[in-house]
């Protein structure tokens, strides 16, 4: 059986609408634990929901200062957003969590795995902007607790192909689209066990 999206089949979608195919499971489970979490429903949760941002974006920070991956994304190295989210956390009076170790570091990189990863990071710009409507009714806003909310300049949408148009046109082996596709897929599972973790 073929796995379809808009009644074409996968094979034939851009790298983004594949991965997006492959995921949306799991991105619907990750959106659901956060929301279930009632996230947006205090300061408190709030400070948990940073955590997860914060660690998230530590994983994948040596990803945007990587120079084959700034060759492959020209606007990669201000697209990073984990002092963002430190400020968000200094805001609200709250110490940036510790964890384990980042997934990537600058001496590992697997650049078809990191494609992945930077697909959910990037990703999430695009939800971010409901997020920042939950985050306002806490009176937090885009210079005060919710900085990493905050939409690029030129708009979520165009911010996003701008990312997606450079992803679609790399040249890659099969191997290295599947390692893309378990990168996101382990991207994915990262966040959701970050938000379990604060849920308990």
């Amino acid at each position: 059986m073929t796995v379809t999206t808009s009644e074409r089949p996968i094979e034939e979608l851009s790298r983004a609408k594949r991965l997006k195919a492959l995921t949306s499971a799991t991105h619907e489970g990750v959106d659901r634990s956060i929301m279930s979490a009632a996230s947006f429903a205090d300061l408190e949760k709030y400070g948990r929901f940073l955590a997860v941002q914060y660690l998230f974006h530590r994983d994948v920070a040596a990803l945007y200062e990587d120079a084959r991956l700034q060759a492959l994304f020209p606007d990669l190295s201000v697209r990073r957003r984990l002092a963002l989210v430190a400020a968000d956390l200094a805001d609200l009076g709250f110490d940036a969590p510790e964890g384990s170790d980042p997934v990537f570091t600058a001496d590992a990189i697997d650049l078809p795995m990191a494609l992945g990863w930077l697909y959910v990071a990037e990703g999430s710009n695009m939800g971010a902007a409901l997020l920042r409507k939950e985050a306002a009714k806490l009176g937090l806003s885009d210079t005060h607790g919710a900085r990493h909310l905050a939409p690029a300049a030129e708009g979520p949408a165009p911010h996003w192909r701008t990312f997606t148009a450079s992803l679609d046109a790399l040249e890659l082996t099969p191997q290295e689209e599947e390692r893309a596709g378990q990168g996101a897929l382990a991207a994915f599972a990262r966040v959701q066990s970050l938000v379990d973790a604060r849920s308990a």
